[in-house]
C-alpha cells in the first residue's frame, strides 16, 4: 500500500532540479568566474525589492564583476541546455499522479517556462518571480502558488535549491527539503531545513512522513 504524501510539493527549479550552475559557468568562462557572477546576481535579486527584469539583474551582474556583454548572452543561448540533476526525473515520475506539482522559480515567464519543459512533467503550476511581481525569498512568489493550487501551507512541502529559499518558506509555513546539490553554506540567519541532503535519494521518504 502507498503511503500519503501532502497535498502538493512545490520545488525551485534551477538549482534544485536543474543544475544551472554549470551553464552559468561555461557562459563565464570558468568556475571561479561563474559563481563570482551568480554571487552577484543572487544579491540583486534579494536586494531588489519589487520585480526587476530577470535578464537586466543577470546583465547587471556580469558587468559588475568585470565579464563581458558576451556572457549573459551565451547564458540564454545554452538555457535549452540546462542539464538535469539525477534523480530529479525519476523523483517527479514516482510523485506523478499521487500529489500535485509545481515549480516556484527566480526567472522571467519565458525562460521559466522554458526551464520548466526540461523535465517531462505536466506541473500542475509554474510561477515565475515575474508573475509574483517579486523574486524569492519575499513570500509572495510561494504564496502565488500556493493559492493557484488552492492548498494551505501546512498541506504542502517545498524542495528548495538555495539555502536563500529557506527565508521564504519558513515565512510561508513550508516545509522544506533542501536539496543541497553543490555544498553551499547555509545563509547567515537563514532557518533550517526540515531535512538537508546532497541528492534527492530521501525525498519521496521525507514526503511520506509529512501527511
Amino acid at each position: 500500500m502507498t503511503s500519503a504524501l501532502p497535498k502538493a510539493v512545490l520545488f525551485d527549479l534551477l538549482t534544485a532540479l536543474l543544475d544551472s550552475w554549470t551553464v552559468w559557468n561555461a557562459a563565464a568562462g570558468s568556475e571561479a568566474a561563474g559563481r563570482a557572477w551568480r554571487a552577484d546576481y543572487l544579491r540583486r535579486t534579494y536586494g531588489c525589492g519589487a520585480y526587476v527584469a530577470y535578464e537586466t539583474l543577470v546583465q547587471e551582474a556580469a558587468a559588475a564583476v568585470g565579464l563581458p556583454p558576451s556572457a549573459p548572452e551565451a547564458l540564454e543561448a545554452r538555457w535549452l541546455e540546462l542539464p538535469v540533476w539525477s534523480g530529479a526525473q525519476a523523483a517527479l515520475d514516482a510523485l506523478a499522479g499521487r500529489t500535485r506539482l509545481a515549480v516556484v522559480t527566480n526567472c522571467s515567464v519565458r525562460l521559466g517556462r522554458l526551464a520548466a519543459g526540461r523535465l517531462t512533467i505536466d506541473w500542475d503550476c509554474v510561477v515565475t518571480a515575474e508573475e509574483a511581481g517579486f523574486y524569492k525569498p519575499d513570500p509572495r512568489p510561494y504564496r502565488l502558488a500556493l493559492d493557484r493550487l488552492g492548498v494551505a501551507p501546512h498541506e504542502a512541502a517545498f524542495v528548495a535549491g538555495s539555502g536563500y529559499d529557506l527565508f521564504g518558506t519558513a515565512a510561508v509555513g513550508l516545509r522544506t527539503y533542501w536539496h543541497n546539490r553543490v555544498g553551499l553554506a547555509r545563509p547567515d540567519g537563514a532557518p533550517r531545513a526540515d531535512l538537508e541532503q546532497p541528492t534527492l535519494d530521501r525525498l519521496i521518504p521525507w514526503l511520506e512522513t509529512l501527511a
